[in-house]
């Protein structure tokens, strides 16, 4: 659906100036009074009255689309037509409709069609129709309104009370054109799904979200034409589920299961090839997949390149970083995982982390893929691991006339702080000492440590150095 357009006409009309040439400044305010007050009137007449029948579809548009609530007619382009008005007389059409190719009509309270002359006289044009969230309950109601736009390609029924609703054959005839199908959180039986399958013949897009189903019911039906199926949010935890959509829906480009705890995927390389040969993407966020067979079974799918697998049990004892790298080494002919590119360098890295990461691992429970890649880089050695932290401390020689002791010392503290601590250990006060450093692994001699605001640790310190204290004379 088109949301730059639907958002656009679902908005409080914009104040435009008037465009007349004598128009002045008196009346283009005179123009914004009359059209805050249109305004004004049309958020009252757009709030559903109380009434139980609930509102007609006829009522509800020619309240939203009637010149006084879009008083100015579009230029081309813009998909919006100014119907003369056919009905009989009384009707509750005014004398046009600035009438959208795409009609947004959601949370209107409309239960019912109204008058199917005025539907197909004001709604030949109209290609998209977003009736969710109103009180339709009644398929045939439905199916008036549907069966008087010929030129219908979107529907959306999300959130319509069509629960144990049952459709019937001829009603469903009235759905042939419709392309991409919206029945999210309407909780239709999957015999209702299975018969609009039949009868649409070029379904392309079919979304079944939130609807609670628990399984799928074996069909004959098969829907060659549909490309994208949205099924999340139910409880759909047995692959034979996945089976028997796959065999309705053989030519699947995207499958979105996200939400559903789907425990494994159970059938063999074969089986899965002829599933789904067309399948290019799929989505299994927070499945109940668990083993890494499972997700060495994806490369299984001939055409399968965008996966995402956020959120499952299997990956929960990972760090991010391993997570996407084993992930990567693991599905060798996705190019997108979790909606990031994969490039080249970062599949190399990822399928060398693999290896190694594997090294230490019994080979009975190498996975098939540690062998494959074994193959193509050699067995790796573990990398060396290199501690780039500064130093912390240091334990070096204290010499004082013909005393040494062995100090650990901080390197994180100052000269002056280190006459301090060597107080204790040489028996002079701080003002009695001179300090050098001795260097085990230099040439040069002792440097004078006579700067007292300056950092042990810039001296480059390491264990077995040597600090001389020599006492100064007086």
């Amino acid at each position: 659906m088109n949301k730059t357009a639907a958002g656009f006409f679902d908005r409080p009309t914009v104040l435009t100036e008037t465009r007349t040439a004598s128009s002045d400044s008196g009346q283009i305010k005179r123009n914004v009074s009359s059209a805050e007050a249109r305004s004004a009137q049309r958020d009252r007449v757009m709030e559903p009255p109380e009434d139980m029948e609930g509102r007609t579809f006829v009522q509800v548009m020619s309240e939203k689309y009637s010149p006084e609530n879009f008083p100015y007619r579009r230029g081309p382009g813009m998909g919006v037509v100014v119907v003369p008005t056919v009905g009989p007389q009384g009707s509750p059409m005014k004398d046009r409709l600035n009438l959208p190719s795409i009609l947004v009509l959601n949370s209107c309270g409309i239960s019912r069609a109204g008058d199917q002359a005025e539907i197909a006289a004001f709604c030949a044009h109209v290609m998209e129709l977003d009736l969710s969230h109103n009180k339709l309950q009644d398929w045939h109601e439905i199916s008036k309104i549907v069966s008087n736009i010929p030129n219908l390609d979107f529907l959306n029924l999300s959130s319509n009370p069509l629960a144990g609703m049952t459709l019937e054959r001829r009603c469903a005839k009235a759905f042939s054109r419709v392309r991409r199908l919206v029945l999210n959180n309407t909780q239709v039986s999957w015999d209702t799904v299975l018969l609009l399958a039949r009868e649409i013949p070029e379904l392309e897009e079919l979304f079944l979200c939130l609807n609670e189903y628990s399984s799928v019911s074996a069909s004959s039906v098969v829907c060659p034409t549909l490309r994208l199926l949205h099924i999340t949010d139910n409880s759909l935890k047995d692959w034979t589920e996945v089976r028997r959509i796959g065999s309705m829906f053989p030519s699947l480009d995207t499958l979105i299961m996200a939400n559903n705890n789907l425990a494994s995927i159970q059938d063999n390389k074969d089986i899965l090839e002829r599933l789904f040969p067309n399948l290019r993407s799929v989505n299994l966020n927070n499945s109940g997949l668990s083993r890494w067979d499972d997700i060495e079974k994806l490369n299984f799918f001939p055409k399968l390149e965008e996966v995402r697998l956020q959120g499952i049990p299997l990956l929960q004892t990972y760090t991010n970083a391993e997570r996407r790298s084993l992930m990567v080494a693991h599905l060798p002919a996705i190019s997108t995982l979790n909606g990031s590119v994969v490039t080249d360098s970062e599949r190399e890295d990822a399928e060398r982390f693999f290896i190694r990461y594997y090294l230490d691992y019994p080979e009975e429970e190498l996975p098939y893929r540690y062998h494959s890649l074994v193959t193509k880089y050699g067995k790796l050695e573990p990398l060396a691991e290199i501690d780039l932290r500064p130093r912390c401390r240091a334990q070096v020689e204290v010499h004082c006339e013909e005393k040494v002791q062995q100090v650990n010392i901080r390197l994180d503290q100052t000269v002056a702080e280190l006459r301090k601590q060597l107080t204790t250990v040489v028996k002079l006060s701080t003002n009695s000492m001179r300090l050098y450093y001795i260097d085990k692994c230099s040439a040069f001699g002792p440097e004078e440590m006579k700067y007292n605001t300056r950092a042990l640790h810039s001296y480059s310190i390491q264990d077995g150095d040597e600090i001389l204290v020599v006492p100064k004379t007086k």
